[in-house]
């Protein structure tokens, strides 16, 4: 079957546009496509810094026939309604329909209507124009003498040419005949800039790719990532360095090129003085290059590596030489606002934090950090911290937004605060939870472990979510302006995997004294609970647990250390998938279920103990013995955190529970025996409730 190429060819796309535009292009072709009812085989798009490109093959050459059936008005109906059926349909005259019999309604017309399919080509040729026309750019732009005309063409750069063909691969394809703005489709292309600029001609995707290779340009983007990372490994390994890989900046530079060809350059070793970090930081975001390490010690070299657009005839030399002086200007910076930071200390930088408002509602960032110090402090006999060093860390974890490196580099908040409170000889732990206060930022991120540096990042995130919480800034659907969720993820890995016993509720009501309350105050740490609540269990099912046990372990009420949580929710689950606790579930759904029914019959509860002289079988008895037995050893087992013992406890009723339900008749003749059988399944109920709300558990 015919293949379709088209290739949209304009001035430079920004990086950063192209894997969605390639995307964008590959998803809107094919869904018109489809809806035409043209169903194809693949299609695959591509973008380099001057083009769009897609393949779509296997695409039938012309649409399939459509035969349908519509049915008209009753036989004998209003002539209005069978003029308006005529004509709706295209029959010239009524004997021209069909009449079907209705055994209910009658006798009704029906026109028999074909519509022959069109060739491909032709709806391509209706479709393209208008998919390139509104293509969603995040920003465009018109131009030229064109660009005064209404309805001229707006594109992210001037377009300069477009490709479409269409064929099957034993033939000479055809081009798809359309126009935009003036520009016509046809199958010429263009080479590398400036190394194959000339015009090239082009049937189908094959030798399209091919030609664009042999003019200097590499359509696939994965392929240019492949050449830029083995070229620069290779050239780190030649003079025994290692590259110390990016994927965001590969990704970018890989946007930037249509043929890359990497080179290595150098700076003066008088800058490796400056933190890794910052070096990194200067020569990633300024000229877009690698930096290199040694492998012996793990800091990095005097040497960076590029990635040039072009093989120069001198090698690279004048290229080389162009990206050294931009990067010794920018490291000469760099080295200037790092020594000039380290000449003002920490603490005398926190006078500023007065003037700078960290939230209209909540004040400015020095009471913000007041709050901190003061929450950390109370964390920190909780999590084994000294009191002392938290409330120091807390004090300083800051200041570092205020000096000039993170003002030139905003992602090195925290590691710099890091490096400058080492230099000026603070305590260990108070240096590192400068930096790690911040973390974890992510699931991928790293968990402090440090007991001060996770009282202070339990400090921070929790007085954030609590301030937000107090002025009713919560995150609404997938609004999260402030990153709330992400800080409540953050808590419950702190506390998960630091295996901290933190009751959370008190800490939150902590952090909400003297902050300003929008609504009841009172409710303002339990709404806060209950949004842990629901982040823990987004976390638990990202790890392939089932949300719906931390709801029934949540349901018992008076549930905020999460280490238990999870523990609980942990031994659940292992309970549940054994035959024991899925027939011992199905059976407390059963008493649940018969008790929701009679409750609303006799609109009453069947609390209280059972009258153990109403027993008049053996399994009522039996059941009894083993919830008295069990409630015991289960409620033995969670006082002692012990759920594993607590669940081998509750596995003890399922075969008193399965011979209850089995032999006894619920609702007995005898009233009274009806209400204390109904008090014994309220019993069962209740003796689950050691461990979870059964009731909220799914299945």
């Amino acid at each position: 079957m015919p293949d379709l190429l088209l290739e949209l060819f304009s001035e430079e796309i920004p990086a950063r546009m192209q894997a969605k535009a390639a995307d964008d292009l590959r998803r809107m072709v094919t869904d018109k496509l489809v809806a035409e009812g043209l169903v194809y085989e693949g299609a695959k798009a591509f973008a380099t810094p001057r083009r769009l490109a897609l393949t779509v093959h296997g695409i039938p050459a012309r649409q399939s026939d459509l035969k349908e059936e519509r049915r008209g008005p009753r036989v004998g109906g209003p002539d209005a309604a069978i003029q308006g059926f005529l004509k709706a349909t295209g029959l010239a005259r009524i004997e021209d329909a069909k009449i079907q019999t209705d055994p209910k309604k009658g006798d009704f017309y029906i026109a028999l209507i074909e519509k022959p399919g069109r060739a491909t080509l032709d709806v391509l040729a209706e479709i393209l124009p208008v998919i390139v026309r509104t293509f969603p750019w995040p920003k465009s732009m018109r131009w030229g003498e064109r660009s005064a005309k209404s309805g001229s063409l707006s594109w992210v750069r001037p377009l300069h040419s477009i490709i479409a063909t269409f064929g099957p691969e034993t033939e000479e394809p055809d081009v798809v005949k359309f126009s935009v703005d003036g520009i016509e489709a046809g199958q010429t292309t263009f080479g590398h800039r400036f190394m194959a600029p000339s015009a090239i001609p082009v049937r189908r995707f094959e030798d399209y790719e091919a030609k664009l290779k042999a003019a200097k340009v590499v359509l696939d983007p994965q392929a240019r990532k492949d050449i830029i990372l083995a070229d620069a490994k290779q050239l780190a390994f030649a003079q025994g360095f290692e590259l110390v890989e990016d994927q965001v900046l590969l990704d970018e530079v890989a946007g930037l090129v249509e043929w890359p060809v990497a080179l290595m350059g150098s700076f003066d070793e008088e800058y490796l003085t400056i933190p890794d970090e910052v070096i990194r930081a200067t020569i990633r975001n300024n000229q877009k290059c690698f930096v290199v390490s040694d492998p012996k010690t793990g800091k990095l070299t005097n040497k960076f590596i590029l990635t040039a657009n072009i093989e120069a005839t001198d090698g690279g030399k004048t290229i080389i030489g162009g990206n050294e002086r931009v990067i010794r200007a920018r490291l000469s910076d760099a080295k200037f606002f790092y020594e000039t930071d380290l000449k003002t200390k920490l603490e005398a930088r926190l006078p500023k934090f007065e003037q700078i408002v960290f939230h209209e509602k909540l004040g400015t960032q020095a009471e913000r950090i007041k709050r901190i110090e003061r929450l950390a402090a109370e964390i920190a006999p909780l999590v084994g911290a000294d009191v002392e060093k938290a409330k120091r860390a807390a004090h300083l974890a800051k200041a570092d937004l205020l000096t000039e490196v993170v003002g030139e580099f905003p992602e090195l908040q925290g590691l710099m605060g890091k490096y400058y409170a080492q230099a000026l000889g603070e305590d260990a732990s108070v240096a590192a939870a400068s930096e790690e206060h911040y973390k974890p930022q992510g699931p991928a991120d790293r968990v402090p472990t440090d007991p001060v540096s996770v009282a202070v990042a339990l400090a921070d995130k929790i007085d954030t979510l609590a301030g937000f919480w107090a002025i009713d800034e919560k995150p609404t659907g997938s609004k999260d302006p402030y990153a709330l969720r992400r800080a409540a993820l953050g808590v419950i890995r702190l506390i998960v995997e630091n295996t901290l016993r933190l009751p959370i509720l008190n800490v939150a009501k902590s952090a909400m004294v003297g902050l300003p309350a929008t609504g009841d105050a009172q409710k303002l740490p339990g709404d806060l609970l209950s949004f842990f609540a629901d982040r823990l269990k987004v976390q638990l099912r990202d790890q392939g647990a089932r949300h719906d046990l931390v709801d029934a372990v949540f349901s018992l009420g008076g549930q905020d250390d999460l280490l238990l949580v999870v523990r609980r929710v942990e031994a659940l689950g292992k309970f549940l998938d054994t035959d024991d606790g899925k027939n011992l579930l199905a059976g407390t759904k059963r008493a649940s279920n018969i008790l929701a029914i009679e409750e609303k019959k006799d609109k009453r509860t069947f609390d209280g103990a059972p009258n153990a002289g109403l027993y008049n079988l053996p399994e009522e008895k039996a059941l009894a013995k083993a919830i008295d037995q069990v409630k015991s050893e289960a409620g033995a087992a969670v006082a002692k955190e012990d759920f594993a013992s607590a669940m081998s406890a509750m596995a003890k009723l399922r075969p008193a529970v399965d011979a209850f339900f089995d032999k006894v008749k619920v609702n007995d003749d005898e009233p009274k025996v009806r209400e204390n059988r109904l008090k014994l399944l309220n019993e069962i109920r209740a003796a689950t409730r050691a461990v979870a709300d059964f009731s909220k558990i799914e299945g």
